[in-house]
């Protein structure tokens, strides 16, 4: 029962994700101005430069801000990427394992190789 309730959720949220894909991609497009602003208003030197390019960044970020479906499209994406990753099982894929041969680091793999 876990496997469909991952499986429906997975597939209505790339459903949600592809409908959403025209206003995922203004989204991205709108960040794309906003940093472009935002980089050339920290490197011009004079105030009718720093006025346009920060009207720029603001009217980027203003074009993202507005774009509500784009956010509902991104939160459909961590919901498929949620089902991906339980249904793989890989739910703790943050954790690093290290091969190194300190005996502090790797205490409990080396204590089960000892007690064996």
């Amino acid at each position: 029962m876990k496997k469909l309730g991952l499986a429906a959720l997975g597939i209505t949220a790339a459903i949600v994700v592809l409908a959403n894909l025209g206003s995922l991609l203004a989204l991205a497009f709108s960040a794309l101005i906003a940093y472009a602003g935002f980089h050339y208003f920290r490197k011009s030197t004079s105030k009718i430069s720093k006025l346009f390019w920060g009207g720029v960044l603001v009217i980027g970020l203003l074009t993202a801000v507005a774009n509500v479906p784009a956010f509902i499209g991104v939160l459909a994406m961590l919901g498929v990427l949620y089902a991906w990753r339980k249904w793989n099982g890989s739910e703790n894929s943050n954790i690093i394992t290290s091969a190194s041969d300190d005996p502090f680091v790797n205490f409990e793999r080396q204590w089960n190789e000892i007690t064996k």
